[in-house]
Order: C-alpha cells, then sequence, then structure tokens
C-alpha cells in the first residue's frame, strides 16, 4: 500500500507538471532553448506519468482486496492511458531523430510502441464491450487510430515536406490528449462534482485537441510549402 501511495503522489506530481509546462515548447521558438528544455522536461513528466499509471493499474488489477469490475475498468484505463502517452511521446521524440531518412523505418523499438498501443487498443476496446462499459469500448479507438497511422509512418518513406515536423507535433499533441483524459476522468469527480464516467469528461479534450492538431498542422504545412517556393 505504501509503494501505492507513492506512486499515486508522484503520477499527481508529474501530470500536473506535464500539463502546467506543455503549452510552452508549442508557443516557443522552435528549436530555441526554450523549447528544447521544457520539452524534455515535459517528456520526462510524461514518463514518469506512464510508468506510475501502469504500476497502480497493474496493482489494482492483482492486489486490490477490494475490487470491483468497475474499478478493474478504471484500472484498464490506467493501464491504457500508459501505453497511450508513452508511446505517442516516444514517437514525437524519435521521429526527429530519424528526419532525414528516405526510406521505410523498420528498427523493432519503434514499432513496438505503435503496434502495442493498436494492439492494446482493441483488446480493451473488447474488453469494455464484454462487460457493457461503453465508455472503455469507445475509448481506445483513439489508441488504435494513432497506432496504425504510426505504424504506417514508419513502414513507408516519407512522403510530404518537413514530414518529421508534423509528425512529432502529432505525437506531442496526442500524448497531451491522454494526459488530459485521465486529469479529466480522475480529477472531474473530486473537483467539479460531475461523475467520472459521463461521456462529455472522457470524450471533451479529444474534441478540443483534435482540432487543435489539424489547424497547426494545416498552418504549417502552408506555412513550409510557401518557404518551399521562395
Amino acid at each position: 500500500m505504501f509503494f501505492f501511495s507513492l506512486f499515486k503522489v508522484l503520477h499527481i506530481i508529474a501530470g500536473f507538471t506535464a500539463l502546467a509546462v506543455f503549452w510552452i515548447p508549442v508557443v516557443t521558438k522552435k528549436g530555441g532553448k526554450a523549447h528544447i528544455r521544457v520539452g524534455w522536461l515535459y517528456v520526462g513528466a510524461m514518463a514518469v506519468v506512464a510508468i506510475s499509471a501502469l504500476f497502480m493499474g497493474i496493482w489494482r488489477i492483482g492486489f486490490d482486496p477490494e475490487g470491483t469490475v468497475e474499478s478493474a475498468a478504471f484500472a484498464w484505463f490506467l493501464i491504457f492511458i500508459a501505453i497511450l502517452s508513452s508511446a505517442t511521446a516516444w514517437y514525437g521524440v524519435r521521429v526527429l531523430r530519424f528526419k532525414n531518412r528516405k526510406a521505410a523505418h523498420r528498427q523493432w523499438v519503434d514499432l513496438f510502441f505503435p503496434a502495442l498501443m493498436l494492439v492494446s487498443g482493441i483488446c480493451i476496446s473488447i474488453y469494455g464491450a464484454v462487460i457493457g462499459f461503453s465508455l472503455i469500448t469507445w475509448f481506445p479507438l483513439i489508441g488504435i487510430m494513432l497506432g496504425a497511422s504510426q505504424l504506417l509512418y514508419w513502414l513507408r518513406p516519407p512522403a510530404r515536406n518537413m514530414h518529421w515536423w508534423m509528425e512529432h507535433l502529432g505525437g506531442m499533441l496526442g500524448c497531451c490528449i491522454a494526459t488530459i483524459t485521465a486529469f479529466t476522468v480522475f480529477g472531474a469527480p473530486r473537483l467539479l462534482g460531475v461523475s467520472s464516467v459521463h461521456p462529455v469528461v472522457w470524450f471533451v479534450p479529444t474534441i478540443v485537441l483534435v482540432p487543435v492538431i489539424v489547424g497547426f498542422s494545416v498552418y504549417y504545412q502552408r506555412k513550409f510549402k510557401r518557404t518551399k517556393h521562395m
């Protein structure tokens, strides 16, 4: 129980840190000191969030003496959030390392995380359908789509100008969706008095941030296109 409480505290601190600093790399000069340093702080905080969420999810499933079907469902949600946040953050970092690639990329460590996100999303979605928990059934579709798109990106030669920039942005914003969703699911009942199973709590972060991802992508695609032709 001590270790569960310790990981819970670490999870909360790291989650708040990630939420507090995320937008600094987004709005500061790309490649500048603030962007890089705060970006790594965000990635480090997300690593702590993912590891602690994984530990707490496994503990609840295997060692919680008062476990119920609903608590088990939320434990699997924690595990899926850990996979989703770590996979998207890893992807956002790794696309920068291989930004000059011209051919398909097949390093197992880069294919493993999106494959895990894809497979775990399918499995947890099926689990949600079996126990009749609709939110657990539908929310993993985000991971399924992200996992599939990341695999396609690695397994095919790059087709767009500044492709790595777009993928880096999408990966980090996808990671942010996972963080904010976890915060709203577990924080809304305490802070706002809203049920943690209310659909709004689960899907508002996605509904709000997906247009942001699309907007940034369109903006930078146009910007890079103009730069290319100047």
